[in-house]
C-alpha cells in the first residue's frame, strides 16, 4: 500500500506555509514548525533537504531563515514528496530490479501505469495551489 508517512505530511505543512508568506519574506524554523504544526527539529531536517534540493533557500544569523528557491507556482507537489519520500512507487520492481520470480510478472504493467497516473496527478498540483487552498 501506497502511503505517505508523517514525513511527507510534515514537509507539504511546511512548505505550504512558506508559500503562504508574502514573496522574499525570510521565515524562521521555529515559526514554520509552529504554524504547521510539526515538530520543529524534525522540520529542519526536513527543510535542510529542501535546500539541498532547491526548494528552499537558507540564511543563518540575524534575520536569517527560509524562503522559497523558486515561485511556488513553479514547485509541484511531487517535487515535494519525493524530497522527502523518495520516487513515487507502488511496487519495489519499478526501481529497475527484476521481481524476485526472475522476470517482470504480470501485473508490472499495472504498477507501471499506477505509477505513471500517481505522478501525473502529482505533478499537476503546485504548492501554490494548495497555499491559496485552491482545488488543483
Amino acid at each position: 500500500m501506497m502511503e505517505l508517512t508523517r514525513k511527507g505530511e510534515y514537509a507539504i505543512r511546511g512548505i505550504i506555509y512558506l508559500a503562504q508568506q508574502p514573496p522574499g519574506r525570510v521565515s524562521l524554523i521555529s515559526e514554520i514548525a509552529a504554524a504547521a504544526e510539526v515538530p520543529q527539529t524534525f522540520l529542519a531536517k526536513i527543510f535542510q533537504s529542501f535546500a539541498k534540493l532547491g526548494l528552499v533557500t537558507s540564511s543563518r544569523g540575524t534575520g536569517g531563515g527560509f524562503v522559497l528557491a523558486r515561485p511556488a507556482s513553479a514547485i509541484t507537489l511531487r517535487e515535494v514528496v519525493e524530497a522527502v519520500e523518495g520516487p513515487i512507487l507502488p511496487n519495489r520492481c519499478l526501481l529497475g530490479s527484476a521481481c524476485d520470480r526472475g522476470g517482470p510478472c504480470r501485473v508490472h504493467a499495472v504498477w507501471k501505469q499506477v505509477q505513471t497516473e500517481v505522478v501525473h496527478i502529482l505533478d499537476g498540483v503546485t504548492i501554490d495551489t494548495l497555499a491559496r487552498n485552491q482545488d488543483p
